[in-house]
C-alpha cells in the first residue's frame, strides 16, 4: 500500500507498517466484538457464561433483569459469534463459545479487571 502522506517526518517503517495494515473489512470485524462487550449487561452476562452454563431463567436473576431482556443479550452475542446453546428437553443453555476470540475477551476482561480494580477486591 503506497500511501502519499502530506508530511514526511522521517519514519522510514512507516512504509512497511501501511503495507501490512490489515483491509477495513478486518478492522470491521474486530470493532463488532469489541461492541457486543461494550454494554455492560453483555459483558456481565459473557463473563458468568465464560465461568458456568446457564439458562435465561438464572441469567435473568443473576443479572436482576427479566427473562426477555436478557434473552435480547443473548441473541447479540450468540450473533456475533460469542455464545452457543444447547437444548435439553425444553430447556436451552448457554456458554461461551469454544472459540480464540471469546477465550481471548475473557482473558482481557479479567485482566483489565485486576488491572483497574484492584482496591475492590481488598474491600470484599
Amino acid at each position: 500500500m503506497s500511501i502519499h502522506l502530506p508530511h514526511d517526518h522521517g519514519n522510514a517503517e512507516r512504509e512497511e507498517l501501511l503495507a501490512s495494515m490489515w483491509s477495513r473489512e478486518s478492522f470491521e470485524t474486530v470493532s463488532s466484538l469489541f461492541k457486543q462487550l461494550s454494554d455492560t449487561t453483555r459483558l456481565r452476562i459473557f463473563w458468568v457464561l465464560c465461568h458456568s452454563e446457564e439458562c435465561v431463567i438464572n441469567l435473568a436473576a443473576i443479572m436482576n433483569m427479566s427473562s426477555p431482556a436478557v434473552s435480547h443479550h443473548l441473541r447479540l452475542l450468540k450473533e456475533a459469534g460469542l455464545v452457543v446453546t444447547r437444548r435439553e428437553e425444553k430447556e436451552v443453555y448457554y456458554k461461551v463459545a469454544d472459540t480464540e476470540e471469546a477465550s481471548l475477551l475473557h482473558s482481557m476482561i479479567e485482566q483489565l479487571e485486576h488491572i483497574t480494580c484492584p482496591d475492590e477486591k481488598k474491600s470484599n
